[in-house]
């Protein structure tokens, strides 16, 4: 009976249980009295938890069915991009205009070593527009945005804060993938801006999240870290925009989902204003 205890006692602790296995001459069990039959474990209430950044749940916090619990303030104002600093854009009709002006473009190098281009999908009515850097291998196998790893935690985050995916939209600065997933060059980004600008006029959304450093660079303008253009609402052609962590990054480094779901629970508080 000692050895079937003991092995109820190690396989209890192997799945998360409280009681823990001393390995020695007593083989004792903490909190068990020993000669004594170990009792079942008692039932808990489940907790009521949420996905959250990186599919995580937080029971109390940015895990909660209310992704309000814990959300920052809204902070303060940042970098201001007005519409008469930008250049005139082509009067494109629609997204469908400007997705197959996309597939038509030979105007950078990137166009040589494409399999498909991912003008980008979702609502054309969309209250919030996601930008990232650009298409990696599976978006240019597919022709779609963020379906890979780095789409699947992005579309866990919309969910963790009552945002289905195809309520918003999605797209890139560049709309073919550079070589090895590479940054963008300052010529690449150039080319594809005009069709991101339009697409941005286009959907007129209340607020838009850019997805790392380089969308942040080509939307505001500016070469900053994350750091320094963070926890600001800036303000592009009259339309609030975060920025935040690329979802690439959050699986390279979970350190960065906290500050994440803070930044996303900011949008989503601005969508609401």
């Amino acid at each position: 009976m000692d050895e079937l205890r003991r092995r109820y006692l190690k396989q209890q602790a192997e799945l998360g249980g409280r009681d823990v296995v001393l390995e020695g001459p007593t083989r004792q069990a903490h909190g068990v009295a020993r000669g004594t039959p170990p009792a079942p474990e008692p039932a808990e209430a489940p907790l009521q938890r949420a996905p959250v950044a990186g599919g995580e749940a937080r029971p109390g916090g940015a895990g909660t069915k209310d992704w309000r619990v814990g959300a920052p303030a809204i902070p303060g104002p940042g970098l201001t991009i007005a519409r008469d600093l930008l250049a005139a854009l082509p009067d494109y009709p629609d997204l469908a205009a400007v997705a197959a002006a996309v597939g038509d473009c030979r105007g950078c190098f990137l166009c040589q070593g494409r399999t498909k281009v991912v003008p980008g999908e979702g609502n054309p009515l969309a209250r919030l527009v996601l930008v990232g850097e650009g298409p990696g291998q599976t978006e240019d196998e597919t022709g779609r945005p963020f379906v890979g790893k780095a789409g699947e935690l992005l579309t866990g985050i919309l969910a963790a804060i009552g945002l289905p995916r195809s309520e918003v939209f999605i797209c890139n600065v560049v709309k073919c993938r550079p070589p090895q997933n590479r940054k963008p060059l300052p010529d690449e980004m150039a080319a594809c801006l005009p069709y991101l600008r339009a697409q941005l006029d286009l959907i007129n959304p209340k607020v838009i999240v850019a997805l790392g450093s380089t969308a942040a660079e080509a939307l505001l303008g500016v070469k900053k870290s994350l750091a320094e253009l963070r926890l600001k609402v800036h303000s592009y052609r009259g339309t609030p925009l975060v920025v935040t962590y690329h979802p690439a990054a959050l699986l390279r480094n979970p350190h960065w989902k906290k500050p994440t779901w803070d930044d996303v629970r900011i949008a989503r508080q601005l969508l609401d204003a």
